[in-house]
């Protein structure tokens, strides 16, 4: 007879999802009901409560063609002759390029 264990309370539950409805952080109720982080924002969004974070944070990844267009531009040089700056390591070309 295995009996099914609840991982959390009705009370619990209320607790989280009120809290975070509320504007409490994920991590805030995280630490008030004694469960991970990873386990709180599962149970909100089985309760259809969570909102992931947007990802338009993250910022756009320059490459080195990128940076090495940039050079070219700012010396009035066609890129082309300066394909071979793309050996370069990442951080020297953001030095030429700034």
């Amino acid at each position: 007879m295995n009996a099914k264990v609840e991982n959390y309370t009705v009370e619990m539950t209320n607790t989280i999802v009120e809290g975070y409805k509320a504007g409490t952080s994920v991590e805030a109720l995280a630490v008030a009901v004694g469960k991970s982080v990873r386990s709180v924002v599962a149970k909100l969004a089985r309760e259809g409560v969570y909102v992931a974070k947007s990802r338009t944070d993250v910022t756009k990844v320059v490459t080195k063609a990128n940076l090495v267009a940039k050079i070219a531009e700012k010396f009035g040089v066609e890129a082309d002759k300066l394909a071979s700056l793309e050996k370069a390591t990442k951080e020297a070309l953001e030095v030429l390029a700034s």
